[in-house]
């Protein structure tokens, strides 16, 4: 936070995505912790190289900062994002948005939970009466979804475009019913399949699977999350 509407300098990666000198020197935190407790851990984060773990290792995977560009321009919707995968499968995560002092989490089997209280999905049941929102509308254009976004766009009641953990938050907490991002990277989705699934939403990525390594995914409330997904990728919907 210290760094936290400060004007300060952004730079850009090789594959385009900005960075500043707090997201490394939040990474290299969260790893000399992980690492002082657990060292035979694995490690996966967006700004330093890979750490394998030992046999049978679990491995932890990082955001330092998700929202960097936000984090940049004084704008307070950025998070810290944490997940713990073991066997290939994503047991426990976090989100952290330090500007607000929220944090969510969940474990296997054991809830999702907002500030310590628990938070589920709604159970809105109609495309008529849902909140939906969206990421980045470039990615979705560029993957080939424009036809299925739209046609969302004119079926649901209302529409957001918040981005970063914002959007997948509200669904948690059952303030909207679905979030649709394209073109993320793994340390972007880990938490938010476990914090999905424990708090009663779904978790697809647009492959029709479950994986956080697709880099696309439809978050959505139980009952209308296959809708979502299927008007999405349909490609034979007329608009009207």
């Amino acid at each position: 936070m210290k760094y936290f509407d400060t004007g300060i300098s952004v730079s850009r990666k090789g594959d385009g995505s900005p960075v500043t000198i707090a997201d490394r020197e939040v990474e290299s935190l969260i790893r000399s912790a992980i690492e002082s407790r657990y060292p035979d851990d694995g490690i996966l984060g967006e700004e330093e190289e890979e750490k394998t773990g030992g046999s049978g290792a679990r491995r932890w995977i990082i955001d330092p900062i998700d929202g960097t560009m936000n984090f940049s321009r004084g704008i307070p919707i950025f998070s810290i994002l944490m997940a713990l995968e073991k066997d290939d499968d994503i047991v426990a995560g976090a989100v952290y948005n330090p500007a607000g002092g929220d944090l969510y989490y969940a474990e296997s089997g054991a809830g999702a939970y907002k500030n310590h209280r628990r938070i589920k999905a709604s159970a809105v049941d109609s495309l008529s009466d849902a909140l939906m929102i969206f990421g980045a509308p470039d990615r979705i254009l560029e993957a080939g979804l424009w036809e299925g976004f739209t046609n969302l766009v004119r079926s649901t009641y209302k529409q957001r475009g918040l981005g970063d953990y914002l959007g997948f938050a509200l669904v948690f907490e059952g303030k909207a019913e679905a979030n649709i991002e394209v073109g993320l990277k793994p340390w972007d989705l880990a938490p938010m399949k476990i914090l999905a699934r424990e708090s009663g939403a779904l978790f697809l990525d647009l492959e029709g699977g479950t994986s956080i390594y697709q880099g696309s995914c439809v978050v959505a409330n139980a009952v209308l999350g296959r809708e979502f997904y299927r008007r999405l990728k349909a490609s034979e919907f007329t608009l009207m």
